[in-house]
């Protein structure tokens, strides 16, 4: 570059002048044009040193929410040293495991990085990331995240290993497992805050601590999920994680007004559309005995179940029996029509959510067929009745 900006001498010829700036313009386009090459290629490369593992390979993973792909492996030398490639990475970061030892190490990756990342002993508690601005970030949360949860399972080891009886140690262990576990979800949330616009903070919003169910309370997580949401969109408007987040807010708002709803009783009160588009509580049926039936018919598999049901709803429905059945699918047309074909005589409803109904969420739905029995009282009695156990469920409550 020195060269390119070097004066004429005094004295020179014009001509000459004329010449040598033609050389500095071609140059500097040739300069210009492979600097451009550089940042627009779609190839990324991850050089570095691994020491101190029993392990002479290093691998590289790719992570979707279908699956976890490997794209590259490479072999370490005899200084622990190698080199990594991978082609086709797109121009906003994705999310990429390095893997050695058994430790994953994870990685945004873009189009055009270069990156070194290097360990000595356990990877996972002591790499270090250079050339990527978004894995470097991730390391400052991912690090102190994992040598928490390693905190948390030695106190659980301990608190396994307590003799019986011993109360005094249990109140400690108690104790000091709280303290961790508290220290360790505020670093969380405040990383989160603090960096917001980093999908980093993606990648925290879905870490969970043993026992968590939810990022910080089912009521409050939507607000994270939404600030980092929007932040990431205005930093990365053609992110993949875009429309993940935005599901996951949806399903959260829609979570929250249903459980709004919850009964005295104890039960989630959902309202759902039936198929000619009125809303149907299931607390309606207040004082019968109801099953709270989960099915699909786009998957097909309780027809059969269904021709049961139907025998024992005529043979109990006038006493006070009542069926609530929510469809689990996307097709209003399909639900309709089988609805319909199946002369199904009880309240049909559905969200056409699918998989991704909140309903599912209150019930813990797991699979489908499910089934939930209320008694009169409005308590869950039973899960997962068919055939003759539901018959003797319904004849103890009639008889």
């Amino acid at each position: 570059m020195a060269r390119i900006f070097q004066t004429v001498a005094p004295g020179g010829a014009g001509r000459g002048r004329r010449k040598l700036c033609g050389l500095c313009l071609r140059s500097l386009l040739l300069v210009a044009a492979c600097w451009a090459a550089a940042c627009s290629s779609d190839r990324v490369r991850i050089t570095g040193r691994m020491v101190g593992g029993d392990s002479r390979t290093v691998y590289l993973e790719e992570v979707t929410p279908l699956a976890q792909t490997l794209v590259d492996s490479a072999q370490l030398d005899e200084a622990g040293s190698y080199r990594l490639e991978l082609r086709g990475a797109g121009r906003t970061p994705s999310l990429y495991n390095l893997i050695y030892d058994g430790d994953r190490i994870p990685l945004f990756l873009r189009g055009g990085d270069r990156l070194t990342v290097s360990a000595a002993g356990r990877p996972v508690g002591n790499y270090t990331v250079e050339g990527s601005e978004e894995s470097e970030t991730l390391r400052l949360f991912y690090q102190p995240f994992v040598a928490g949860m390693m905190r948390l399972d030695a106190l659980a080891m301990r608190f396994d290993g307590c003799a019986r009886g011993d109360e005094e140690a249990i109140r400690r262990l108690k104790t000091e497992y709280r303290a961790e576990y508290l220290a360790v979800k505020r670093e969380q949330l405040r990383f989160i805050v603090e960096h917001k616009a980093s999908l980093a903070a993606v990648y925290a919003l879905y870490q969970r601590l043993p026992g968590d169910n939810s990022l910080f309370s089912p009521e409050s997580d939507v607000i994270y999920y939404r600030m980092v949401a929007d932040a990431v969109e205005e930093r990365y408007p053609d992110s993949s994680y875009l429309p993940s987040l935005a599901g996951e807010i949806a399903r959260m708002d829609a979570r929250i007004d249903l459980v709004s709803n919850i009964s005295e009783a104890g039960y989630p009160d959902v309202a759902l559309p039936d198929m000619f588009g009125r809303t149907i509580r299931l607390g309606e049926s207040e004082g019968k005995v109801v099953l709270v039936d989960f099915w699909s018919a786009e998957l097909g598999n309780s027809n059969a179940i269904n021709a049961e049901l139907k025998e024992l709803y005529a043979r109990y429905a006038d006493r006070g029996f009542e069926i609530y059945q929510i469809g689990v699918d996307r097709s209003k047309e399909l639900w309709i029509a089988a609805v319909q074909e199946q002369r199904l005589p009880w309240i049909s409803v559905c969200d056409f959510r699918g998989a991704n109904s909140p309903v599912l969420g209150l019930y813990n739905v797991r699979k489908v067929p499910t089934n939930f029995l209320i008694d009169r009282q409005g308590t869950v009695v039973a899960r997962d009745l068919y055939g003759v156990a539901l018959e003797r469920a319904l004849e103890a409550r009639f008889d």
